[in-house]
C-alpha cells in the first residue's frame, strides 16, 4: 500500500459519498480544505446551531448574556438518524445550513468525508486541546486534524442492583471479565440475569473491543488499515462466544427498554454495562432508589479501564462564514465551568468533555445510587482510562449495523463472533474500496 496523506483519507468519489451517507445529498468531498481560512469578523456575529439537545437555547442565552460580540441562536432538529443528519447534509449541499450542528462522535469522520465539516486545526484547535478531556478529543480526531468539538461522551461503567447482587446473593460487581463470567453464571443459576443485551445492538461489541485495546481502523498515509482480527478483538469475540453458548445472560431485550425496566424493578435483571449517561435512565427504575450502585467496567489484565458508548460533538459546518467565532463559543460551552454546568442543567448532556471539570452537580453523592459519589469515584477513572488510539471510520453507521447483525447470529449459534469479525473485516475493506477509499486488511 502507498503511504497515505490524511487529506485523501477523508476524500472520496461521488459514489463513495452515496455509499457512505445513504443518499443524504452530501456536498462535494474535500471542498472545505480548498477554501482559505476565514478570519474572525470585526463586528458582532450571530451563529446558528442545529441540535437535538433539549433547551439548548437556554445554554446559548447564558453565553449571550456574558458578552455582546457573539450571539448564538439554536434550532431543534430530530436526532441524527431520525432525520437530523439528512436535514444538515441537504442544507450544506445547497450552500446553506447552520454554523454549528450536533453530530454523534462516531459519525464525525463520515461527515468529514462528505466535505461537510471545517478542519478545526486550521482555526487553532490544537492550541485548545489541553482544555478538553483526552478521551473526548481522541474521538473527533483523525490523524493530526480535529473535525469537531466534543460535546459529551459516554465512558462505560457497571450500574448494578447492590441490594440483590451483594445483599441477597452475596456477590460483588465483577472487577474483571473473568469475574463477569463467574458472577453471571451464579446469577443465572439463581434464576436471574446479570445483564440483558439486545443482540442487534452493535454498539456493545464496539465498546468491548475498544476497551480491550483494539484499533479497528488506522489511518495510514492516504488510506486505512482495517484490523478486526487482532489479539485484542479475538479475545473479546471468543469470550462472548462462550457466554452466548452457555446462555448465562439475557439476550431477549436491551437495557432501559420496557421489559428491562420491569425485570430490573422485580430484581430479575441486576445490571447494565453501559455509558455514563445511563445513570439518568437507571434512576427511573421503579423502587430503585438506594438499592443501586455504580462500579467500574470489568477489565482485561492488559486492556483499558473503559470503552466508549455514545456521545456527541458540536461540528462547525463547511458553509459557515464564522468558524473562528463558532470555535470560540464551543470552547466556552464545552470547557468553561459555566458552560458545562448549563449543558448539564438544561440539556442533560452525558459526560463532560472538559479536561478538569465534571460539573458541580456531579461532584455530589447520589441518593439513588446508595449515597455513592459515583461520578468522582467511578466515572472519572473510566473517562481517564480510554483507548486513545481508537479512530472512528468514515462509515460507522453501516459498520455498527453489520456488527449488530453479526451478534444476532452469534447469539443464535449460527456464526461465532470470531468468524463474524473476520468476515466483516473483509466486507468493510471491500465497501471502503468501492467508496473510493484506499483500504487494506491488516496483515
Amino acid at each position: 500500500m502507498s503511504r497515505f496523506t490524511r487529506r485523501s483519507a477523508l476524500a472520496g468519489s461521488g459514489a463513495a459519498l452515496a455509499a457512505g451517507l445513504a443518499a443524504c445529498g452530501p456536498p462535494s468531498p474535500g471542498s472545505v480544505n480548498a477554501d482559505p481560512t476565514i478570519p474572525a469578523d470585526d463586528g458582532p456575529v450571530t451563529l446558528t446551531y442545529w441540535a437535538w439537545l433539549k433547551d439548548l437555547q437556554k445554554v446559548a442565552d447564558v453565553y449571550n448574556a456574558s458578552q455582546d460580540r457573539i450571539r448564538v441562536e439554536t434550532t431543534w432538529i430530530p436526532g441524527g438518524n431520525s432525520g437530523g443528519y439528512a436535514k444538515i447534509l441537504s442544507a450544506v449541499a445547497a450552500g446553506g445550513g447552520p454554523d454549528i450542528a450536533q453530530v454523534e462522535l462516531r459519525q464525525v469522520p463520515e461527515f468529514a468525508l462528505a466535505g461537510a465539516l471545517v478542519d478545526l486545526t486550521r482555526y487553532g484547535f490544537a492550541e485548545r486541546e489541553s482544555l478538553f478531556d483526552p478521551g473526548a478529543v481522541a474521538q473527533v480526531k483523525v490523524g493530526d486534524s480535529y473535525w469537531a468539538v466534543p460535546q459529551d461522551t459516554g465512558p462505560v461503567a457497571t450500574f448494578y442492583n447492590r441490594e440483590v447482587l451483594e445483599g441477597e446473593l452475596g456477590l460483588e460487581a465483577p472487577a474483571t471479565w473473568e469475574d463477569f463470567h463467574e458472577v453471571a453464571g451464579i446469577v443465572s443459576e439463581a434464576g436471574k440475569s446479570l445483564i440483558s443485551l439486545d443482540p442487534s445492538d452493535g454498539s456493545h461489541p464496539i465498546a468491548w473491543v475498544m476497551q480491550s485495546g483494539a484499533q479497528w481502523f488506522r489511518p495510514e498515509g492516504d488510506g486505512w488499515i482495517v484490523d478486526m482480527t487482532g489479539d485484542a478483538s479475538m479475545r473479546v469475540a471468543e469470550f462472548w462466544d462462550g457466554i452466548f453458548a452457555e446462555g448465562i445472560i439475557g439476550t431477549g431485550y436491551g437495557s432501559y427498554t420496557t421489559p428491562w425496566y420491569a425485570a430490573a424493578a422485580d430484581g430479575n435483571v441486576l445490571a447494565s454495562i453501559s455509558g455514563s449517561w445511563s445513570d439518568a435512565l437507571n434512576e427511573t427504575v421503579p423502587g430503585g432508589e438506594g438499592k443501586w450502585a455504580v462500579a467500574p467496567m470489568p477489565t482485561w489484565p492488559d486492556g483499558y479501564a473503559s470503552g466508549a458508548h455514545g456521545g456527541s460533538s458540536a461540528a462547525v459546518l463547511s458553509t459557515s462564514q464564522h468558524p473562528a467565532e463558532a470555535l470560540e463559543f464551543l470552547t466556552w460551552m464545552c470547557t468553561d465551568p459555566v458552560g458545562v454546568d448549563a449543558m448539564i442543567e438544561y440539556s442533560g448532556i452525558g459526560w463532560s468533555p472538559a479536561a478538569d471539570y465534571i460539573g458541580e452537580v456531579r461532584e455530589q453523592p447520589s441518593d439513588f445510587f446508595s449515597g455513592q459519589n459515583y461520578n468522582e469515584e467511578v466515572i472519572v477513572p473510566m473517562a481517564q482510562g480510554q483507548n486513545l488510539d481508537w479512530t472512528w471510520a468514515p462509515l460507522m453507521q453501516r459498520i455498527q449495523a453489520m456488527i449488530g447483525d453479526g451478534m444476532t447470529t452469534a447469539v443464535n449459534g449460527e456464526i461465532p463472533l470470531a468468524d463474524m469479525f473476520a468476515e466483516t473485516q473483509t466486507e468493510i475493506v471491500s465497501i471502503m474500496q468501492d467508496m473510493g477509499l484506499n483500504a487494506e486488511e491488516a496483515r
